[in-house]
C-alpha cells in the first residue's frame, strides 16, 4: 500500500533501520550508570557518582558541526563529522574544567539515508567511548521543507560534571602568567562557509604539494581534536592551569577574551605554532587578509591554556610536540593582540 507520508517526504521506514543500524555502536558506550538508552523516550543516567563529590556542578553544552556536513556530501564521506560533533562538545565544557558524563545527538536531513545516518552515528559513538561518555539517546528527523536536498544538520549536547572548587574560571590570569596552546588538525568545525567558497573551483581529491601531499577534501575533514587528555596530564603534572579557552568562530580574538579578567591583554606571537596549511591555501585564493583569517579560523591554536611561567617549562615536557608557548598575558582591558 502506497505511504502517503512517503508521498509527503518522510520515510518511517528508513528511520526505522538507521535505527537499528546504529543501534550496537550506541550501546556500546553505555555502562551501568545508563537505565535507559535508544529507544525510550528519555535517556535514565543514574547520578550516584556525584554523590562521592563534595560539591559537584553540571556543566552542559550544545553545539553542531556547521557547514561541514556540506563537505562531507560533496566527498561522499560520513565517518568522521559524528567524532567532530563530540570532540567539539567536550572541549567546550572541558574549558571549565568539566568531564563528560552523557551525549545527545541531533541529525536530521530532507530524507534520511540510514547509511549515511549510521557512519554518522557510529562516529559519535566512537568519540563518546574514547572519553567514557555514554551516548544517551537523542533524534533523527526527515524535514522536506526545511533542508533542501544533500543537506544535514548535526547537532549534540553534552553533559558533565565538575566540582565546585575545580572549575577553571579564569579570574586568577594576572600579568606575567604564559599562554600555551595545544595544536590543531585543521580548521575543525569552523569557517567552513568561507573555505568552501575560497576552495570550490579546485579539485578537492587531488594531493597537493603545498599541503604536504593531502587533498584538500582530507584537510578539510580532518577530525576535530579532543583536547581531555592535554589537560588531564597537565593536571596530573600538577600544572595550575588558570585559564582554558577553546579556539572556535571567532578564533583567538573572540574566544581567548572569554576567559580574560578585565585587567589583562594577551600577546601572541605568530611563528611560534605550527599552522596547517590549508590556512594559507584559503587565504590565498580567497584573498583573505590576515586579521579576518585569525577571526574566522582557528589558524593552528585549537585550545589555548594559561599557567604561570614557572609551570611553563614543565608543560612543554609533560607533551612534547603538543604544546607550544605561544604568548603571555600583560596588564590591558582584556584584548588579544596579535604580533606577527
Amino acid at each position: 500500500m502506497t505511504s502517503r507520508y512517503a508521498e509527503a517526504g518522510v520515510d518511517i521506514e528508513a528511520a526505522q533501520e538507521a535505527t537499528h543500524l546504529i543501534a550496537e555502536a550506541v550501546a556500546a558506550t553505555h555502562g551501568p550508570e545508563v537505565l535507559a538508552g535508544v529507544g525510550a523516550f528519555g535517556g535514565l543516567y543514574a547520578a550516584n557518582r556525584l554523590r562521592q563529590m563534595e560539591a559537584p556542578v553540571l556543566v552542559a553544552s550544545t553545539d553542531g558541526v556547521g557547514t561541514k556536513t556540506l563537505v562531507a556530501a560533496r566527498l561522499g564521506r560520513w565517518d568522521t563529522i559524528g567524532q567532530d560533533l563530540v570532540n567539539h562538545c567536550v572541549n567546550d565544557i572541558l574549558v571549565q574544567g568539566a568531564r563528560p558524563l552523557f551525549f545527545l545527538d541531533y541529525v536530521a536531513s530532507v530524507r534520511l539515508v540510514p547509511s549515511q545516518v549510521a557512519d554518522i552515528v557510529r562516529g559519535i559513538a566512537d568519540a563518546c567511548r574514547a572519553v567514557g561518555c555514554a551516548l544517551l539517546g537523542g533524534e533523527m528527523a526527515e524535514m522536506p521543507g526545511v533542508y533542501r536536498k544533500g543537506a544535514w544538520d548535526v547537532v549534540g549536547t553534552i553533559v558533565g560534571v565538575a566540582e565546585r572548587a575545580e572549575l577553571i574560571t579564569g579570574e586568577r590570569i594576572a600579568p606575567g602568567d604564559v599562554v600555551l596552546a595545544f595544536p590543531s588538525s585543521s580548521l575543525h568545525t569552523n569557517g567552513y562557509s568561507l573555505a568552501r567558497r575560497a576552495l570550490d573551483a579546485e579539485d578537492w581529491a587531488l594531493p597537493r604539494p603545498e599541503l604536504g601531499g593531502q587533498s584538500i577534501g582530507d584537510a578539510l575533514l580532518a577530525v576535530h581534536r579532543c583536547y581531555l587528555p592535554h589537560v588531564q596530564r597537565l593536571q596530573e603534572a600538577d600544572i595550575d592551569i588558570k585559564g582554558l579557552a577553546h579556539i572556535t568562530g571567532g578564533g583567538i580574538f573572540d574566544n581567548l577574551p572569554r576567559v580574560l579578567p578585565a585587567n589583562v591583554d594577551v600577546l601572541v606571537r605568530r611563528g611560534t605554532w605550527p599552522e596547517p596549511p590549508i590556512f594559507a591555501l584559503i587565504q590565498q585564493l580567497g584573498q583573505v587578509d590576515e586579521k579576518e583569517m585569525f577571526r574566522v579560523f582557528n589558524m593552528g591554536l585549537g585550545m589555548v591554556a594559561i599557567v604561570p611561567r614557572e609551570h611553563a617549562e614543565r608543560a612543554l615536557k609533560t607533551l612534547p610536540g603538543e604544546c607550544y608557548v605561544v604568548g603571555e598575558v600583560v596588564p590591558g582591558e582584556r584584548k588579544v593582540r596579535l604580533i606577527s
